[in-house]
């Protein structure tokens, strides 16, 4: 770090004024709207809800799309606000939009595992779509962990399924050279999960928040001072703050899956990742598959997930590269202008 990097307010030529603004903004709290793309709640269990979005446009595509959010953090960053949502960008094109809203597990949920969100879970919302719009087979659709399990899904159940669409998914881990992988890889997740009984959200900022100390830390509140008198940067950095600091726990069963079977033994890409009785095979996979990644992603190395395209058998695969992060992706005007309409594309051509 330089001596500039080091210097605080009043001694890198700061306006005052600014910085007082700055701490009186931060000080009233992170009351800000996101989300705010009208829908309905069509299901809601203790777990999750499944919205469906409003048409805002007249409708091109009658092949509905089932947008899976991770587990961690809230799915609200797709819908983050009107001129960076991903959802509705989605609709603009004249998709017809799903998302399954996960809830916060609580210490009742220790034994909920990938089995229940994949098999039951995600299987009921795919029926619930299916039969809300009369249709056979549904587009589903990941970002992160949740295109891991959206591919898990479509593994075991792709009579069910069109077209898999993929954001960064973790897939071969052993690829992953991330700060987030490295700790995975390291952690002792029984011993913490056996006192409490789920990864609480604490653990979970933790680590968000070594990945780039400086710039997570007080390089981004300098940069809100320099800004403070640009309402759209203030609204843009108070949304993704207010993202950064709602991170749910993760049920005991769940996370213990994750850091030991995908993230130390690697068994997904292996094909031997069980659900169950069933194992996920992912060769098994023969649908249209569309998978997206970022080259600057620092929570997903873009060689992790690249290797989907490769264990797979569609014949229909397309792998497409962006320059850009791994919230870049789908929150960002970058996502607006060059990631959505290609996504958008692709979706079209195989949708009707």
């Amino acid at each position: 770090m330089t001596s500039q990097e080091r210097k605080t307010p009043e001694q890198s030529g700061f306006d005052l004024s600014k910085v007082a603004k700055t701490i009186e903004l931060l000080s009233r709290g992170n009351h800000i709207s996101v989300g705010d793309t009208p829908n309905d709640i069509v299901s809601e269990t203790r777990l999750y809800r499944l919205l469906h979005y409003r048409s805002l446009v007249k409708r091109v595509s009658s092949t509905p799309i089932l947008v899976v959010y991770a587990l961690v953090n809230r799915s609200y960053v797709l819908d983050l606000q009107p001129n960076k949502s991903w959802i509705r960008h989605l609709l603009m094109q004249g998709f017809d939009v799903y998302l399954l809203d996960w809830k916060s597990p609580t210490r009742m949920d220790k034994y909920v595992s990938f089995d229940d969100y994949v098999n039951s879970y995600i299987d009921d919302c795919v029926e619930i779509v299916q039969n809300n719009n009369s249709s056979d087979k549904i587009t589903i659709h990941g970002y992160c962990m949740g295109s891991s399990m959206s591919a898990m899904y479509t593994s075991l159940h792709q009579e069910k399924i069109k077209n898999l669409v993929t954001i960064a998914p973790v897939i071969d881990t052993s690829k992953d050279t991330t700060v987030i992988a490295n700790i995975s890889k390291q952690m002792d997740i029984d011993k913490l999960v056996s006192y409490i009984g789920y990864l609480p959200p604490e653990k979970l900022y933790e680590c968000y928040s070594i990945l780039k100390p400086f710039k997570q830390g007080v390089n981004k509140y300098f940069n809100l001072i320099e800004n403070i008198e640009n309402e759209s940067f203030v609204q843009n950095f108070l949304r993704i703050e207010k993202w950064l600091y709602d991170t749910p726990p993760i049920a005991g069963e769940t996370i213990k899956q994750w850091i030991n079977d995908i993230y130390k033994k690697n068994l997904l890409v292996k094909n031997q990742f069980r659900l169950g009785t069933a194992i996920v095979d992912l060769k098994k996979i023969n649908v249209p598959l569309l998978n997206i990644v970022a080259e600057e992603d620092h929570l997903v190395s873009p060689e992790c997930s690249v290797p989907l395209n490769e264990v797979v058998s569609s014949e229909d695969k397309r792998l497409i590269r962006f320059h850009t992060g791994h919230v870049g992706l789908i929150a960002s005007s970058y996502s607006q202008n060059n990631v959505l309409p290609k996504v958008g594309q692709w979706l079209k051509s195989r949708s009707n």
